[in-house]
């Protein structure tokens, strides 16, 4: 349990998704009283929170509403000495399908948080970024002033709201801190997500179909993912009105990583490509690799988890899961 943490309570949007609940059983093994926000169904169905230990599960305050909604929000902020903002539409896919809802979700629920936090006099609000505003590396590692560049209607949503929590800091003083993630993998991951459709595919069938296998990608294990929110909550006043870079530095292809997943599972990864599966030209982002320096400097943190050690403890969870994923299915 941790002294900083200890009692205090905090606000975790988006508690259900995949990162989102691993930072929360993290806060509560740490000793925090958490008030854990997720998005409302008629099923109480709590999301990747069922997975939680039942003492953990326990220690929750858990509030279904909508992130969209202004009255929720501030009834969900109140008392809360952090907040943790991680709710958002994230499937890059999804948003050429839909994009007005990436707006109403990701820039409208990010300004009902700021303004919640700013009437309550919030100590600390973390503001979940992507490495995806990047767009493409103009170079490489990416640090926080390389240009940002909307590719898709996702990551263009992000870029404003990351813009929104700043704008807050600079006109209101709202202590903000954006963490800018890149690739984050690990167990609860849906098969969204370019590992666990690897995953998935071969142990249910041993052949793999993916889009382009070039993009390069900088993979970082969710616990360390869940120890930079933790950090960057943590951090002194240097941190506010900053963007804080959470990445390895260590580059790997899709391919490389299918071939990686292929070799810890004991399976041969024949590829086919289907077309479907590749994103607009101009849309795809072909490299991402972090320069994580200022969190060190700032917050100091850095990775901790190998890639191997990290796409394995993902395949003994996805092998052990297999019946949640519909690896058959294209998951945009």
């Amino acid at each position: 349990m941790s002294e900083f943490w200890s009692g205090k309570k905090v606000l975790v949007t988006g508690a259900g998704g995949f990162i989102g609940s691993h930072l929360t059983e993290a806060l509560c093994s740490a000793g925090a009283q958490v008030r854990a926000m997720i998005r409302y169904n008629s099923r109480s169905d709590w999301g990747c929170l069922e997975e939680l230990s039942g003492e953990h599960r326990s220690q929750l305050e858990v509030i279904a509403s909508d992130i969209a909604d202004p009255f929720a929000v501030d009834a969900a902020v109140e008392g809360c000495d952090t907040v943790f903002h991680l709710a958002a539409l994230i499937g890059i896919p999804y948003s050429y399908v839909a994009p007005e809802s990436y707006v109403r979700t990701n820039i409208t629920g990010t300004l009902n948080v700021l303004q919640a936090a700013r009437r309550y006099g919030t100590r600390r609000v973390i503001q979940t970024s992507t490495s995806e505003t990047y767009g493409t590396a103009q170079y490489t590692p990416i640090d926080e002033l390389h240009p940002l560049v909307g590719q898709s209607p996702y990551s263009a949503s992000k870029i404003g709201a990351d813009q929104m929590a700043l704008s807050f800091f600079r006109s209101f003083e709202t202590p903000v801190v954006v963490l800018r993630p890149f690739n984050t993998f690990g167990p609860r991951q849906s098969a969204r997500a370019v590992i666990p459709t690897i995953i998935s595919q071969l142990a249910s069938s041993g052949s793999l179909t993916l889009g382009s296998l070039d993009p390069v990608r900088d993979f970082l294990y969710v616990k360390d993912t869940a120890r930079g929110f933790m950090a960057a909550a943590e951090a002194g006043k240097q941190a506010e009105g900053e963007v804080i870079n959470v990445g390895t530095g260590q580059s790997v292809t899709i391919g490389e990583t299918a071939a990686m997943i292929g070799e810890l599972m004991g399976v041969e990864t024949g590829i086919k490509l289907h077309a479907e599966r590749i994103r607009p030209a101009k849309s795809e982002v072909m490299e991402l690799v972090c320069n994580a320096d200022k969190a060190k400097r700032l917050m100091d943190w850095s990775s901790q988890i190998s890639f191997k050690n990290g796409l394995q403890e993902t395949i003994d969870y996805i092998v052990a899961n297999l019946h949640r994923f519909k690896p058959e299915v294209y998951n945009v």
